[in-house]
């Protein structure tokens, strides 16, 4: 083997899965062999990852995908990919440069070769922690933002509701829309995730799997009801806010999470109440935003800086953790952004 070349981990995906993913679905390897120098000529980017970012849409790309979708099945036998931070080690692209930093897709392994550089995004504030660039500066934190700053259009007063609000784009939405003057109640799977919610500022915040009646908890929390839902769960919580809505209400479909696992997903019986209250659904992909994202950074970098926004990581050491950090997310074990280090600068 040739100096310039090292044994890459890998984490690698096994096959198709129905319900939750399991650690057995991916194994380690190191059987690949990379070069830290690129071919003469190359416009890619070689580069040393540092965090790795779990995300729930991993969960579909697990999947086999029927039908049109914004997503493709990863290949069974390949590298599992997902949003990530790195260092460039070498680099063959005019606009990026040997030690930058950069955040996007890449692969689960110690080492990725990119050969569409022009998808990554160059870190330029180094000023914040980089693991933030796989939460609140990266995807997560895009999707909040653009998602209730964009899509619910929210005015100062207004009320707001977030389902699984303590994870990585609920807890910062919760606080973008507490930052423009809302009331705001999330709810979370645990009393851990609902004492965080309450430390991340929200006016309340309440364990739904302690609730047995969606419909009467959140008649208790929004006696007005609700002007903006931030969803991400789907099923019978969309049914139960639907009741809830105010006239001309927005709701923002990030995300069904209670429904990836479901081979015969869970209707919804209260669509009516979108044409007696003027309510408007709709569904975002935070793909289309990606032009927004100078604009973002503009905006919460001062409230990082300033303190003004809180973001909680659930960090885990070591590429070969990864898949059981995975299984955890999947299994809402985690409390905040739940994050892999692979490697630190």
């Amino acid at each position: 083997m040739a100096e310039e070349e090292v044994k890459n981990k890998q984490v690698i995906f096994r096959d198709y899965i129905t319900g939750l993913p399991k650690e057995s679905d991916m194994h380690m390897t190191t059987d690949k062999i990379i070069s830290l120098k690129l071919p003469k000529g190359s416009n890619g980017v070689l580069l040393k990852n540092l965090y790795l970012s779990c995300d729930p849409y991993m969960q579909i790309l697990m999947k086999t995908i029927e039908g049109p979708s914004v997503f493709t099945s990863y290949t069974p036998g390949s590298v599992i990919m997902g949003n990530g931070v790195a260092k460039v080690i070498d680099s063959g692209h005019p606009n990026i440069k040997k030690g930058d930093f950069v955040w996007g897709t890449i692969g689960w392994e110690e080492y990725s070769l990119i050969t569409t550089p022009e998808a990554l995004f160059k870190i330029d504030h180094t000023d914040v922690p980089l693991s933030y660039y796989t939460g609140i500066l990266g995807t997560p934190g895009l999707t909040a933002y653009v998602g209730f700053h964009e899509v619910c259009t929210p005015k100062k007063g207004e009320y707001v509701f977030v389902s699984a609000a303590s994870g990585a784009v609920g807890q910062l939405v919760g606080q973008f829309a507490k930052l423009m003057g809302c009331y705001v109640v999330g709810s979370a799977g645990t009393q851990e995730k609902v004492d965080l919610l309450k430390k991340l500022g929200f006016d309340e915040a309440f364990n739904y799997k302690e609730e047995h009646d969606l419909d009467a908890a959140l008649k208790r929390y929004f006696p007005q009801g609700i002007d903006i839902y931030f969803e991400n769960v789907g099923g019978k919580m969309l049914d139960a806010v639907l009741l809830n809505m105010r006239n001309y209400g927005r709701i923002a479909i990030c995300g069904m999470v209670s429904q990836y696992n479901l081979e015969q997903p869970e209707g919804v019986k209260n669509l009516m109440q979108l044409l007696y209250k003027r309510v408007r659904m709709e569904g975002f992909v935070v793909f289309d935003y990606h032009p927004h994202y100078s604009k973002f950074l503009a905006s919460v970098l001062p409230y990082i800086r300033e303190g003004k926004i809180t973001y909680v990581e659930d960090i885990v050491e070591g590429l070969e953790n990864g898949p059981s950090a995975l299984v955890r997310l999947f299994k809402g074990r985690n409390v905040g952004k739940q994050l892999v280090v692979v490697a630190h600068e």
